[in-house]
């Protein structure tokens, strides 16, 4: 019989670890919508019996028998120092389907926000909060580098984890260019860039818009930065012009919303 090859080996044994592969929601809002979520796959619902009186419209339609437990002996394996208000749901991962399906003809308007090596779960839980606020039809980011689904990335998403779709792909730059097929304009964010955003939207001609963002500190990585069509930066008043991704991202996602 013949050996497999190293890399089959290595694609099943991946395949195996995504199927195993769960997450624990916390917090009141966060497990409100992920019950109401018909597409989320939940497994286990733990409670203290407060929790469950304010869940109460919601745990029907989870499908899900609670287990209702002490408040002092709330034992789920989440961060001891998680505020969980009470609640914790065992998830498996969202699946929305592939960049094309989501991003050529998909809900929202014709724009994306691509993250690059952005590994902190609270900037991209905001991310996504404002992806949903402007929007936008998907955030999109490397499965190595990037923040994977967690219960802190879904509590700081405020319920935009359920409805905005979170898309990580194989390669960030692929993507892109699979993106600059559909049409999409990249538009890189650098603060060192000579071209105002509201410029360089105003060139796009109602073309789809794709925004990329770079980790803080180091930015976009050279690849990234090469297979931007343009890079642009958000103007500023004073001397000091920085503003974290998330906040960056809120306003460019505004200004390409917003576009006449």
């Amino acid at each position: 019989m013949s050996k497999k090859p190293s890399w089959v080996i290595d694609k099943e044994r991946a395949r195996r670890a995504s199927a195993a592969e769960t997450v624990w929601l916390f917090g009141i809002h966060a497990v409100r919508d992920a019950l109401l979520n018909p597409s989320r796959k939940k497994l286990r619902l733990v409670l203290t019996k407060n929790a469950a009186d304010r869940l109460a419209d919601a745990i029907p339609a989870g499908g899900l028998q609670p287990e209702i437990v002490d408040p002092r002996k709330f034992d789920v394996p989440i961060d001891p120092e998680s505020v969980h208000q009470g609640a914790a749901l065992e998830v498996k991962p969202l699946e929305w389907g592939s960049l094309a399906d989501v991003c050529a003809g998909g809900e929202g308007l014709p724009l994306v926000v691509l993250l690059d090596r952005v590994t902190d779960p609270h900037n991209v839980g905001a991310v996504l909060r404002s992806a949903e606020v402007f929007g936008a039809r998907a955030v999109i980011a490397p499965h190595r580098h990037s923040a994977p689904e967690t219960g802190a990335l879904a509590k700081t998403a405020s319920g935009a984890l359920e409805r905005q779709p979170y898309l990580r792909v194989t390669n960030l730059s692929d993507a892109m260019e699979e993106l600059r097929a559909m049409g999409y304009v990249l538009l890189g964010l650098d603060g060192e860039a000579e071209t105002q955003i509201g410029t360089a939207l105003s060139k796009t001609e109602g073309r789809p818009v794709a925004l990329v963002l770079g980790a803080e500190g180091p930015g976009l990585r050279e690849k990234t930065r090469e297979t931007c069509d343009h890079l642009v930066r958000i103007p500023f008043g004073g001397a000091f012009g920085s503003l974290n991704v998330s906040n960056a991202a809120a306003v460019a996602l505004y200004a390409a919303a917003t576009r006449g």
